[in-house]
């Protein structure tokens, strides 16, 4: 399923108040550090790099200030989420090191040539796509890839263990009930909590070990953990260097 206008919860009230998400989820720019910091350590000099689901661009520009040769093309389908990102970043774009494109990224990931890439990126995007549209756009992310390259994503992974899982499910609506009540904001607590709910359905919810092991399956390795608190970790999956025969 397409994260189209249609599809994109992110074109509402939720695209407005984005970062509002930093208040109920402060891993969230901890993540988008991390992305940065990572790609720092692991690749020097020229990086032609993709990001899927940029935002406002919290993590675009993460990524931009940790990689002084990164040339980033940022993606989003929600074009209210890319209005707000051009006005962040607009000393990025004038640059010449940026550009950010309106689009669904499944059909995006298809359009780009094989072994392009030395660099995709995502934060908190792709726990939103249904599984069978998340494998695909995995797949294809192996295919854009240069030997070599780096599939960095840093997201919400559900626990493998399902009772530990509702427990922390639990506890973070209740904290979030806490914040937008005393933020005066229950109008937006409905918003979220309905995302919530959507993203933890059993067609789109994803799984920390299956999804390292769709991830492995595909061709990726070594894939590392970079960062795990809770639900919110950084995965790096590497394409290899070498082809297997």
């Amino acid at each position: 399923m397409p994260l189209t206008e249609n599809a994109n919860p992110f074109t509402g009230a939720l695209s407005e108040e984005y970062e509002m998400l930093q208040h109920i989820c402060p891993n969230h720019p901890l993540l988008a550090e991390k992305l940065g910091q990572y790609v720092s350590r692991q690749r020097q000099g020229a990086i032609s790099g993709f990001e899927i689901g940029c935002g406002t661009g919290i993590s675009t520009y993460s990524l931009l200030s940790a990689a002084p040769g990164l040339s980033l093309v940022a993606l989003d389908a929600s074009a209210k989420m890319l209005e707000q990102a051009r006005a962040n970043l607009s000393a990025e774009v004038a640059a010449g090191r940026l550009r950010f494109v309106e689009a669904d990224a499944l059909e995006a990931l298809r359009a780009l040539p094989d072994e392009s890439l030395d660099l995709v990126a995502s934060n908190y995007a792709t726990h939103n796509f249904r599984a069978d549209y998340r494998r695909e756009a995995f797949g294809e992310i192996f295919r854009a890839l240069k030997p070599g390259g780096l599939f960095i994503n840093g997201d919400r992974f559900a626990l493998d263990d399902r009772e530990a899982h509702l427990s922390l499910t639990q506890a973070t609506l209740r904290h979030w009930f806490e914040t937008f009540t005393g933020l005066g904001r229950l109008d937006l607590l409905e918003e979220w909590v309905i995302h919530f709910f959507s993203d933890e359905t059993s067609d789109r919810i994803m799984v920390f070990t299956p999804a390292l092991e769709e991830l492995g399956a595909l061709g990726f390795a070594p894939i590392e953990v970079g960062f795990r608190e809770g639900v919110d970790t950084l995965v790096a999956a590497m394409k290899p260097s070498i082809r297997k025969a």
